[in-house]
C-alpha cells in the first residue's frame, strides 16, 4: 500500500472523531456517508474484504455513538453493521469467543434501540411488556426489527442457554407484532424468521411445518426470490425437518445457479447464502 495511502487510512478516523464532537455534523456523516457506507458494505461479495476492512468502520460507529448515544439512525446503522460482521466472521473462520463478542455488541446497540420503545431484560414485567408492544405504530418498525435483530444476533450465539430461550419469548412477541405493522419489510425478513422459528421447534412444543412453508413462501415471494439466506434456511431447517430431499436440493441449486449481480443490495448476505448452499450440499444429508 503506498506511504500515502496508509497515512490517509490512519488520519481519517481522527478527522471523524473531531468532527464528531459536534452533533450537529454527527447527523450529516450519518446521513451523507455512513448510511452509504452500510449499502456498500452490504454490496460486498468478497467476504474476506469485509472481515478484514469492517472493524475499523465499527470502532468509527462506536466513536460516533459516544458523542449522539440516541441518534436513531446511528444507532440502526451500528446494529446492522454489527450483526452483519457476526455472520460474516462465522463465514471467515473468526472464534466462537469472538464472535460472540461482536453479537454482544448488536445486542447492546440493539436494546439501545428498544429501551424507548419496550421495556426489555431480566425482570421485565409481560403485562406492561405487551401494552407498549400494541401501541407500536408503522414508524416504530425500523428501530425495533433492527433492535429485535441485534438481539437475535446474541441469543443465536447462546446455543439453547436457559437465559437466550426466556430472550426468544420476547423476541417472537415483537416480531409477531412486527408482521401485523409492515410484513413486507426488509424483503420479508420477518416472515423468514418465522419459517425458520416454527421449523426449529418439535411439533410437540409448537412446532408447525404448515406454518413454516407459508412464512418461506411468503418470504420468498417478497424479496422475489433475491434474498437467497431466504432458500439456504428454508432447505437447512425444514426441508431436512420434513426429510424433503427434493425441496432441498432444488432450493440450494436454485441458490448456486443465481447471479450475484442481479441483485447488489443483497451482496454480501447473499454471497453467504451461496457458501452456505454449497456446504449444504456437501454434507449429502440424505444419504442412506
Amino acid at each position: 500500500m503506498p506511504a500515502r495511502q496508509f497515512r490517509f487510512r490512519l488520519y481519517l478516523p481522527v478527522l471523524f472523531l473531531l468532527c464528531c464532537s459536534l452533533s450537529s455534523c454527527s447527523r450529516l456523516i450519518t446521513s451523507t456517508v455512513i448510511k452509504p457506507a452500510i449499502g456498500n458494505l452490504q454490496q460486498q461479495t468478497d467476504i474476506e474484504l469485509v472481515c478484514e476492512g469492517a472493524p475499523a468502520y465499527l470502532l468509527m460507529l462506536d466513536s460516533m455513538l459516544v458523542s449522539s448515544p440516541d441518534n436513531r439512525d446511528l444507532l440502526i446503522t451500528t446494529t446492522q453493521s454489527y450483526s452483519a460482521y457476526a455472520t460474516a466472521l462465522a463465514e471467515c473462520g473468526g472464534s466462537d469467543t469472538r464472535i460472540t463478542a461482536i453479537a454482544e455488541k448488536a445486542n447492546n446497540y440493539g436494546q439501545s434501540l428498544l429501551r424507548p420503545l419496550l421495556p426489555s431484560g431480566s425482570g421485565t414485567d409481560m403485562a406492561t411488556f405487551e401494552r407498549r408492544l400494541a401501541q407500536l405504530g408503522k414508524d416504530d418498525v425500523p428501530p425495533v426489527f433492527w433492535g429485535a435483530s441485534g438481539w437475535l444476533t446474541w441469543v443465536l450465539q447462546q446455543k439453547g442457554s436457559p437465559a437466550s430461550i426466556a430472550d426468544m419469548i420476547f423476541i417472537e412477541k415483537i416480531m409477531a407484532r412486527l408482521l401485523e405493522l409492515d410484513e413486507s419489510y426488509q424483503g420479508g425478513s420477518i416472515h423468514l424468521f418465522f419459517g425458520a422459528y416454527y421449523a426449529a421447534k418439535p411439533e410437540m412444543f409448537g412446532g408447525r411445518p404448515d406454518l413454516s412453508t407459508h412464512h418461506f413462501d411468503k418470504a420468498l415471494a417478497i424479496s422475489g426470490r433475491k434474498f437467497l439466506l431466504t432458500q439456504v434456511t428454508y432447505a437447512e431447517k425444514l426441508a431436512r425437518m420434513t426429510m424433503d430431499k427434493d425441496l432441498h436440493d432444488s432450493l440450494l441449486s436454485e441458490v448456486l445457479d443465481f447471479p450475484l449481480e442481479s441483485a447488489p443490495e443483497f451482496g454480501l448476505s447473499n454471497r453467504i447464502a451461496k457458501n452456505r448452499a454449497q456446504k449444504l450440499l456437501e454434507e449429502n444429508y440424505f444419504a442412506e
